[in-house]
């Protein structure tokens, strides 16, 4: 059958249009391959804060018990912790300071209070300046450049019927590799107060011995 000019015009377009879908098709861009990292593989890193770390240790991880009668060093002694709180718990409601000494050890320096009646509850700290006499509330001058107060509940050098039990020194300047001075910030109502100069931040170790009953800080050099 013989096409009329406008078919054949008709039929040449519907072929362009042909031709035009093919090539459109084979130009069109590849989908990613599974080699190819997905936008999930590079995903940043939250910036929301983790849940904050105590640092404060319990008083069994820094804090030894002893029967030995004597100062000197033990081959049993627990390692030094560089942390800025140790809590210690109290044997008796009130215990009577008897003796205050310093001594240095191949390692570290040593500090011993010695108490009639048990151990009082005891807190050390580190602090910063200014530090400020109890319960006068003048200001006491501590020499270091690290402090740490060693504050004592139930504890006095001073007995309940106003005897003196303790009347040695209250302030040491030994010249000891670590400490450097040793204080103290008060005795009041049966809280006893003390703040420890060192040359520099010092790792600390605290014993309760007993026969007679002490509390010994060590710092380690």
């Amino acid at each position: 059958m013989t096409r009329s000019p406008g078919m054949r015009r008709m039929a040449g377009v519907l072929t362009l249009m042909a031709l035009l879908v093919a090539v459109a098709c084979t130009t069109a861009s590849p989908s990613p391959s599974s080699g190819e990292p997905s936008a999930s593989a590079s995903v940043a890193p939250s910036t929301s804060p983790s849940a904050p770390v105590s640092v404060a240790p319990s008083a069994t991880a820094s804090v030894a018990s002893s029967e030995a009668p004597s100062d000197e060093p033990t081959e049993s002694l627990l390692p030094f912790a560089c942390t800025p709180t140790v809590g210690i718990t109290a044997t008796t409601e009130r215990a009577q300071i008897t003796d205050v000494r310093v001594a240095e050890h191949v390692g570290y320096d040593r500090i011993v209070f010695e108490f009639s009646g048990g151990i009082p509850e005891t807190l050390i700290e580190a602090v910063l300046e200014p530090f400020f006499e109890d319960a006068s509330g003048l200001p006491l001058t501590v020499n270091g450049t690290a402090f740490l107060r060693v504050t004592m509940h139930g504890a006095s050098k001073v007995d309940a019927d106003g005897v003196i039990t303790y009347s040695g020194p209250t302030e040491f300047e030994p010249g000891l590799p670590q400490l450097v001075h040793l204080v103290e910030g008060g005795d009041h109502e049966a809280v006893s107060t003390w703040y420890l100069g060192m040359d520099g931040g010092g790792c600390i170790r605290v014993l309760r011995l007993a026969g007679p009953s002490r509390l010994v800080i060590d710092i380690k050099h």
